[in-house]
């Protein structure tokens, strides 16, 4: 069975002297993990088409459960991204962050958008890499199901909250009345709000302070980490990074 759909290339490994295994987050599909016959050995479009964070369109080919590229042809190389180690070892960390909560067989064409704007942004050098970040990691919690309830305190109710706080585990916001959690200010939560609850097209569209933005990057960041209860290895590589 043939298959036509566009998607980006999450990974990418040589198997043998020629071929290429390459995991692509696909807009029909979700994530494919495929086989490129003859990729690591040809010139053109199809070699450069399944490097990683390539973004491409393919024809593939499926047998009972197992791909193989057919055919592909590059759109996207995000070739800014390639000439800085840190904002492609942050685009790294999306693509596993991507590989590990994406689901295999179903439609991802918000998530895939997710992360194409979010590369276009950072490879163009748009927004400062934190705020990409941060936005990039609240908006897939909400896609994958983990979007914090950020309306009103938990406990109590109060949506006005001077010093909100938010639990990092429990993905609730809680008054400064009834405690428990990372504070955060007025300014974050309404950060947080607008991530989870905007149309795509919006979810870049607003303006935010250094303290809040360096307060919105921590919690963000821990909030995924700790629905996802597990490390990225490119997160670790790019928080190590000299600045």
């Amino acid at each position: 069975m043939k298959i036509n759909t566009d998607g980006l290339i999450l990974k990418s490994s040589q198997t043998g002297e020629q071929d290429r295994l390459v995991t692509i987050l696909t807009r029909d599909l979700g994530v494919v993990r495929a086989f490129a016959h003859g990729a690591a050995k040809a010139k053109g479009r199809s070699a450069s088409a399944t490097e990683t964070l390539c973004y491409s369109t393919f024809t593939l080919s499926e047998n009972k459960g197992t791909y193989s590229v057919s055919e592909a042809t590059p759109v996207e190389l995000f070739f800014e991204l390639r000439s800085d180690i840190e904002r492609v070892s942050l685009a790294q960390y999306f693509c596993e962050v991507a590989m590990s909560l994406a689901v295999e067989g179903e439609e991802s064409s918000s998530l895939l958008r997710l992360i194409l704007n979010s590369l276009y942004l950072l490879a163009k050098g748009l927004r400062d890499p934190r705020f990409i970040k941060s936005v990039f990691e609240l908006r897939i919690m909400t896609l994958s199901g983990f979007m914090p309830d950020t309306e009103a305190c938990c406990e109590c109710g109060e949506t006005q909250a001077s010093r909100p706080l938010f639990d990092i585990n429990g993905g609730v916001i809680r008054c400064d009345g009834c405690g428990g959690g990372f504070a955060i200010t007025r300014g974050v939560l309404e950060a947080m709000r607008h991530i989870c609850t905007a149309e795509e097209s919006r979810i870049f569209s607003f303006e935010i302070g250094e303290e809040s933005l360096q307060i919105l990057s921590d919690v963000a960041e821990r909030y995924l980490l700790s629905q996802c209860d597990r490390g990225f290895t490119a997160l670790d590589f790019y928080k190590n990074l000299p600045r």
